[in-house]
């Protein structure tokens, strides 16, 4: 799916899980709230929420009630994973054929 038809809360989830893996929300770091998080992204309350949500379920954050969300142990890693596995089936094969169709090798990228 082109990234421009990706629906909103998809493209925040992507935002924040990127933001996991790069470790600018660390493990045991608390997220921002759902509040903070839609005002500064110009998005819906109930968008991030919808985002959020997907991480709880995955058991990628703990929550605290009252508290905040909290980066669980293991996230980066496991979203690095997952991630990856996502890319190689979903994005590389079209990448692949796009550069055979160019000429382009993967030596040609090294360099």
């Amino acid at each position: 799916m082109p990234p421009a038809s990706k629906p909103v809360y998809l493209k925040l989830r992507d935002m924040i899980a990127a933001a996991i893996i790069d470790g600018i929300y660390a493990e045991g770091a608390m997220l921002p709230s759902v509040r903070a998080l839609a005002a500064e992204q110009g998005a819906n309350p109930l968008t991030v929420a919808k985002a959020y949500q997907q991480f709880q379920v995955d058991g990628l954050v703990d929550v605290q009630r009252g508290v905040g969300m909290f980066v669980a142990p293991g996230a980066a890693e496991r979203l690095r994973k997952s991630e990856r596995a996502a890319f190689l089936a979903d994005e590389w094969p079209q990448l692949r054929q796009r550069m055979e169709r160019l000429g382009i090798a993967v030596a040609d990228l090294v360099d």
